[in-house]
């Protein structure tokens, strides 16, 4: 299996993840997976998992046991990392920069609905290497609707 289908697999798994939010009219619904360089899931999230505040990214790294494994890992997020938020003082982009995650693969490029981002840019600028899968950004997009009209 090639890198590209194995990436597919787990984004559709973070996509498939946001389905889980709890209904918001301010956020939007997003999943996200954390997988070991060995394919490992490490753990799961999603938008308001257990906290109405809570990004997926952010609720995914809180559930990582072991965070040595971070360091050769890769994040599949639904939408780009948040790079500017309103409901807590650190983004996903910082969580995933200090973290020391260094690949980031996403669906959906943020709208400018609730904040301007620029979360891809500031993670490749920081030497992350970021791959966008837009062909999966419609179906990230799904959980969404209620926000894009």
């Amino acid at each position: 299996m090639s890198q590209a289908d194995v990436d597919r697999a787990f984004l559709q798994r973070a996509v498939d993840l946001a389905w889980r939010c709890p209904p918001s009219d301010t956020a939007f619904s997003v999943g996200a997976l954390i997988v070991d360089r060995d394919g490992t899931v490490l753990a799961e999230g999603w938008s308001r998992r257990t906290d109405p505040h809570d990004h997926a990214e952010e609720a995914a790294l809180a559930a990582v046991a072991d965070r040595s494994r971070l360091r050769g890992a890769t994040i599949y997020t639904s939408l780009e990392p948040c790079s500017a938020r309103a409901s807590r003082p650190i983004t996903c982009t910082q969580h995933i920069l200090d973290a020391g995650i260094p690949r980031v693969v996403y669906a959906w490029s943020e709208p400018d609905l609730f904040v301007d981002c620029v979360g891809a840019e500031t993670l490749l600028a920081a030497g992350c290497e970021v791959v966008q899968l837009e062909d999966l950004a419609e179906a990230a997009r799904e959980p969404n609707r209620h926000l894009l009209g």
